[in-house]
């Protein structure tokens, strides 16, 4: 149980300053949980407002915070315009709390704009905060208010706040780090995404822990492979008796810390299209990890249409959208008498555009210049639509 001063403990006995601390750590790996922990924080400190800032605003952007109390939208991270250059409590000492009587009079403080605009229509009177600064940068503003006709904020509670001012700032630090993770998660997803690669995490019983979008789209297409009970399966014996031996011995590898770890096999489809061609191996598993093996498996659809982004192709080849619209047919393996129909253009329009593509990449052969294409950054942007239009209305003027 946390140790708190006698002082502490006549606002708050340890047993529930433990719980306090223990929702503060929760928040820490969860957005919603610190609706609970301002909640909690409100109660304690009798306070018709808690309010964390998580950014303040600069110029026309909004500021970003989460309240709890009676306003519209308690308990979310709500954008708002929070009126940073106006309010007395800037350039306050970091970590270090503070209420109305340390930085100015009551007097002062009740002939002021901000309290007369923005806190007074509130029914705020007492203001209790700090400013929280976690290492690597950063700085939170943390506020508790009380309304008219109640007391001000007493030592005891300043040091009550105080005591938690090392816990928040360890916890927003956690926070700060792990969104950091997810966001860098998420993006090296989006561009596993869009290089048209499924992606899908599997347990041992080759259950779906994770799955990308293109993953799930060929699951239940059912072409090659497809879900059953549950699982993943090839739709011939053969090859899925193949790819569960290839699932176990990537998780045999991954225990023994094998260094050649990945296993690599075709899947024959029923439509007769080319065989799909899979990757696996272990997830990498940190000693804290409950023991469980997983496996990635990588899967590339080598007759799926490319997801390219013509508006990408645009600024680094310096095409037309109708020289753009073309490459971008050509690259995803249709010819040139093929590229031109689906286009809705004549043949020898699309040759005099391959010509002016040929001209502009430095290439002389088609097979070139899909290749260039598909190697190139085009592959790494997002996928647009409306250059097959933009392209049209191009050739008709």
């Amino acid at each position: 149980m946390t140790k708190i001063s006698q002082e502490q403990a006549s606002v708050v006995p340890a047993a529930a300053y433990d719980s306090l601390l223990g929702e503060l750590y929760d928040a820490a790996l969860d957005d919603h949980s610190w609706s609970r922990f301002l909640g909690h924080v409100r109660e304690l400190f009798r306070a018709n407002y808690v309010t964390l800032i998580l950014r303040a605003p600069v110029g026309s952007d909004k500021g970003l915070m989460v309240i709890s109390g009676d306003v519209e939208g308690e308990g979310t991270i709500t954008y708002i315009a929070y009126p940073r250059a106006e309010t007395p409590f800037v350039n306050c000492q970091a970590n270090r709390v503070f209420t109305v009587t340390d930085l100015m009079s009551y007097s002062t403080w009740l002939e002021s704009d901000y309290y007369k605009r923005y806190c007074q229509p509130q029914r705020v009177l007492h203001v209790m905060g700090v400013d929280i600064a976690i290492p690597g940068g950063g700085v939170f503003r943390f506020r508790i208010t009380r309304p008219d006709g109640t007391q001000d904020f007493s030592r005891a509670e300043k040091l009550l706040c105080s005591s938690l001012i090392p816990h928040m700032s360890r916890a927003l630090q956690i926070h700060n780090l792990i969104g950091h993770k997810e966001s860098l998660n998420a993006l090296y997803a989006q561009t596993i995404g869009r290089l048209a690669i499924a992606t899908m995490v599997l347990d041992e019983n080759g259950g779906i822990v994770e799955a990308n979008q293109i993953a799930r789209d060929m699951l239940q297409a059912g072409d090659g492979l497809k879900l059953v009970g549950g699982r993943v399966e090839a739709n011939y014996p053969g090859d899925n008796k193949r790819l569960y031996q290839a699932l176990r011995s990537a998780q045999t590898a991954g225990r023994s810390n094998d260094g050649n770890i990945a296993e690599a096999l075709s899947i024959s489809r029923p439509s007769g299209q080319v065989s799909l061609g899979l990757l696996i191996e272990p997830v990498p598993e940190s000693d804290w990890d409950d023991g469980k093996p997983c496996v990635v498996v990588y899967v590339r659809d080598a007759v799926g249409r490319s997801m390219l982004s013509t508006a990408m192709t645009r600024q680094v080849f310096g095409f037309t959208p109708s020289e753009s619209a073309l490459a971008m047919e050509l690259a995803n393996g249709l010819s040139l008498e093929e590229a031109a129909s689906s286009l809705g253009i004549r043949r020898n329009t699309a040759r005099a555009h391959l010509r002016a593509i040929f001209s502009k990449t430095g290439v002389r052969r088609q097979t070139e210049l899909v290749r260039l294409i598909l190697n190139s950054v085009v592959s790494l942007g997002q996928q647009d639509g409306g250059v097959e239009t933009e392209a049209r209305e191009e050739n008709d003027t």
